[in-house]
């Protein structure tokens, strides 16, 4: 459906795009990930045709946005960040002003202004003055916009950017909608946003594209092993033994408290169930068990993070300390006790 061959654009001497290349498949949510300044925008404006390239190609069914842009354009609806709203107008009259420009044909007009209002659920204001509605009213009259004519397309730039929580949820919804019956293709900075929404992701930083797939398939490319971590009352010897059982990636360390030991097991599935039986089975107490699967804000952080160094380091070390927060309590739990307990024993 669309096909972007190796995109650059240059504004003087800054590279916004380099060489990016991937393709849209009909019928899915797609999602342009990337901190803010990675070329998001960019790439949105030239698939629409708002901005020419430096260099490479768009094809959008077959016609080239660059040669044949009325070709192109007719399959694409498209919402800016900014939503291009006359605020003078009411809503009715800037979607009819909206349909006379897309060349809609005049008997179709009411109908299908119509349909437009009612999917971006804006029917309700129709006669109201654009200025008086709120951001989400308008961002909404910016969406039955796009919609008008039912292109086979829908782009949207940031759409839920400057919304309230409850206007997010509900734009959130109307997209899905959209997704059903529409190829869409929506810009973010917000990961979860993305990855809730959409069926594949494309992820873009300082101008390149380092990743594209389906947000679970991403969630696997940071590193192939989980890590399990528990502290079990065993002797270390034998706990290093029982762990081998289930994986051949061990480390074992002892604890202040020699009765208790550190395990760590590494292996490319969900170990969790299979290390606690083992450890039930000889009779080994588990004291606290933690795991880290990578996330899918994890994989961006490492994608991106030539971008944003010292954000991903702290975040980084924000992950590790979630990861352990639990068996750090629980040891330091442990050790009050039996400082308590000692204590007693001498009185």
């Amino acid at each position: 459906m669309i096909e972007v061959n190796n995109l650059v654009k240059k504004y003087g001497n800054h590279l916004a795009l380099d060489h990016i290349s991937f393709k849209i498949e009909k019928g899915h949510i797609y999602g342009l990930l990337g901190p803010n300044g990675a070329g998001k925008s960019t790439t949105m404006n030239i698939l629409t045709g708002y901005l020419a390239a430096t260099e490479g190609e768009v094809i959008i069914d077959g016609h080239s946005i660059f040669d044949e842009p009325d070709l192109a354009k007719k399959n694409i609806g498209y919402l800016p960040e900014q939503p291009p709203v006359y605020m003078d107008f009411t809503v009715f009259e800037y979607l009819k002003f909206a349909a006379e420009l897309k060349g809609i044909k005049k008997n179709e007009r009411l109908k299908n202004i119509k349909e437009a209002m009612e999917m971006a659920r804006v029917f309700d204001v129709k006669d109201r003055i654009i200025k008086n509605l709120s951001k989400g009213y308008r961002q909404r009259v910016g969406l039955a916009q796009a919609i008008l004519g039912f292109p086979d397309i829908i782009i949207l730039d940031e759409p839920t950017v400057g919304l309230d929580p409850k206007q997010i949820i509900e734009m959130r919804e109307l997209i899905r909608n959209l997704g059903k019956k529409h190829t869409v293709i929506l810009s973010s900075h917000i990961l979860s946003e993305v990855s809730e929404i959409c069926d594949y992701i494309l992820i873009i930083s300082g101008g390149k594209l380092v990743a594209s797939d389906k947000a679970s398939n991403l969630s696997n490319m940071k590193e192939e092993k989980q890590k399990v971590k528990l502290v079990v009352k065993c002797e270390i010897n034998r706990a290093k033994e029982i762990a081998l059982k289930v994986t051949e990636d061990v480390k074992v360390k002892s604890t202040p408290q020699k009765e208790y030991v550190e395990v760590e097991a590494f292996a490319k599935e969900d170990i969790r169930e299979a290390i606690s039986i083992a450890y039930m089975n000889e009779k080994c107490p588990i004291i606290a068990m933690s795991s880290n699967e990578t996330s899918l804000e994890d994989v961006f952080l490492e994608l991106t993070s030539g971008n944003n160094t010292k954000d991903n380091t702290i975040k980084e070390k924000k992950s590790e300390k979630a990861v352990e927060s639990v068996i750090d309590e629980t040891m330091e739990d442990i050790l009050e006790e039996n400082d308590e307990n000692n204590g007693k024993e001498e009185e």
